[in-house]
């Protein structure tokens, strides 16, 4: 199969094989390098098409297709340059990197009343505070 152009791929990530390997890269490159160089990329196999399709957390509507990872990686990362470009020719702001963003170690999160009493009786019972009790679970 040829190397495709950039599509629209809302429901690729969820097709992905979650046995095949997938190449990831989030770089920051320094102020000189281009606006796309602190993106994250991601490359894995998309058994719907065959092929490789390359990624970008922050621009999830684009996709490139390819033969191999490196292809792929590199088609990804070209358009999502190409619209970066563009986006600053509009007068638009680009998407921030995740890498470049800063988190607090904070959120909230709603749940039924059940479940939070499920979870306070385990953290109960194992000896530790319902906080260290769901940071352990989210980080499994």
């Amino acid at each position: 199969m040829a190397d495709s152009a950039a599509t629209p791929c809302p429901d690729r990530r969820s097709s992905s094989s979650g046995s095949d390997a997938s190449l990831q890269t989030s770089t920051s490159l320094g102020t000189t390098a281009r606006a796309d160089s602190s993106y994250h990329y991601r490359v894995t196999w998309s058994a719907e098409d065959k092929e490789q399709v390359g990624l970008c957390a922050e621009f999830p509507s684009l996709s490139w297709l390819a033969s191999t990872p490196e292809k792929a990686l590199a088609g990804i990362r070209r358009v999502v340059a190409a619209v970066v470009d563009e986006m600053n020719t509009a007068g638009e702001p680009a998407p921030e990197a995740l890498a470049e963003k800063s988190y607090s170690g904070r959120f909230m999160v709603r749940i039924l009343s059940s479940v939070h009493r499920t979870l306070a009786t385990e953290a109960a019972e194992q000896g530790v505070s319902l906080n260290r009790l769901v940071s352990a679970k989210l980080a499994m």
